[in-house]
């Protein structure tokens, strides 16, 4: 079961990372490889946008597996 904690935590912390970059709008993130196509396709301010959303979904997924585990759900 510890399994579970360590999956729902990896979400919660790449998810703050994305929103993260996507509020302080961290050159390194946007510059990086895997990002780059984003950036290129849509502009800086939707790629913003977009990692912002992404980031606050895997945040919430990651709280709604542990209340799901833990029975509050």
């Amino acid at each position: 079961m510890a399994v579970h904690y360590i999956i729902q935590a990896l979400f919660v912390l790449v998810g703050m990372l994305a929103l993260l970059a996507a509020l302080f709008n961290w050159d390194w993130f946007f510059t990086a490889h895997n990002t780059r196509f984003i950036v290129a396709n849509a502009g800086r301010k939707r790629a913003r946008l977009f990692y912002a959303a992404i980031g606050l979904l895997m945040i919430a997924t990651g709280i709604f597996f542990f209340l799901s585990i833990k029975g509050c759900i």
